[in-house]
């Protein structure tokens, strides 16, 4: 494919992975700001609906979380059909990622970033976030934490994206490592 003369690559596909918790949506904002391109946040989609969702309550089986995950998708589709590099961050599981994920791979070259750390410190964040942001109640915090507690979700059955894909796993525990200056470098890298 060519413009001007000149071979056109893909655009690149940054997908910020994990459990919850793990400092996904942060990074994804500095790895965006690092690249200069759009950071797509499932979180954020998800509570612009409420916002436009009278009665809206969390919990249980929520009508909002398909219509989040179709539009988060869809956004990705169309920014990477119009050639735009994207970061994408959710807490999806290997399922939910690879079944979105398969079909853009012939229009963009995806890269996955692991984020990983304790699941205490993972846990510790969840409760601050829960308690400082109003924006959090959308996504039902403390239902997740009490799932923990119950044993229904554990970090260590978490199942991370499996696609044969470039995969960098960075610590989130005290900052990054390996840096962002390194996740842009990699993310940047040619196949």
């Amino acid at each position: 494919m060519s413009h001007n003369g000149g071979f056109v690559k893909l655009p690149t596909l940054a997908v910020v992975s994990g459990p919850p918790g793990t400092g996904k949506t942060t990074l994804a904002q500095k790895i965006a700001q690092e690249l200069g391109c759009p950071a797509i946040i499932r979180d954020e989609i998800k509570q612009g609906m409420v916002l436009t969702t009278p009665h809206y309550r969390s919990g249980g089986v929520d009508p909002l979380n398909y219509r989040t995950l179709d539009v988060f998708f869809e956004v990705m589709a169309n920014l990477l059909r119009a050639r735009v590099t994207v970061v994408a961050e959710a807490a999806f599981q290997d399922d939910l990622w690879r079944s979105g994920l398969e079909p853009l791979s012939e229009i963009a070259r995806i890269r996955i970033v692991r984020c990983t750390t304790s699941s205490t410190l993972a846990q510790e964040r969840i409760v601050e976030r829960a308690r400082n942001s109003a924006h959090r109640s959308a996504h039902a915090d403390q239902e997740f934490l009490d799932s923990i507690s119950d044993g229904k979700f554990s970090y260590d059955r978490f199942k991370p994206i499996s696609l044969s894909v470039p995969t960098l796993t960075v610590d989130t525990s005290n900052g990054y490592r390996p840096s962002v200056q390194h996740i842009g470098d990699f993310l940047k890298c040619s196949d």
